[in-house]
């Protein structure tokens, strides 16, 4: 079994002023676990995605709450983040046409694209009336060591 260490386990109130805190904390124990800055940027990058549309989109404008726990372990840093938004599965979007021309393409869908290309798996399930995203980096060695 892999020894793990919790990042963090915050319950906040679903605002955007909260994502800098948690991008603090990403960073700060993603890189005592020895992950480098494109690893550290790339699970900031989808967790912040990730808040924006539970609270611009999920939560609309009404009060409500996000959890965020993260791990990391060995070999992977783990961040599951949950509300209790409507349920909805962001990863069933489809990816937009990003070789269409900007005037060709629909305003919006490219966070979740950006998630998925981000982290090494992403994946998402409700559960006792909660939208549960689990997004996972993985700490890849360098070829040789």
């Amino acid at each position: 079994m892999a020894l793990t260490a919790a990042l963090f386990d915050q319950a906040l109130p679903a605002q955007l002023d909260i994502i800098p805190g948690i991008l603090f904390e990403i960073e700060q124990c993603m890189r005592s676990g020895g992950f480098s800055d494109e690893h550290i940027l790339d699970m900031q990058l989808a967790v912040e995605e990730a808040i924006t549309n539970i609270v611009l989109h999920g939560y609309a404008g009404t009060p409500g709450q996000v959890k965020v726990h993260g791990e990391v372990e060995p070999d992977r840093a783990i961040v599951e983040i949950t509300d209790s938004a409507p349920a909805y599965d962001p990863l069933s979007q489809a990816d937009p046409d990003v070789t269409a021309g900007i005037d060709e393409r629909r305003i919006g869908g490219l966070g979740v694209f950006l998630i998925r290309r981000v982290t090494d798996d992403a994946s998402y399930r409700f559960c006792e009336g909660k939208n549960v995203l689990r997004l996972v980096k993985l700490k890849q060695k360098t070829p040789g060591k």
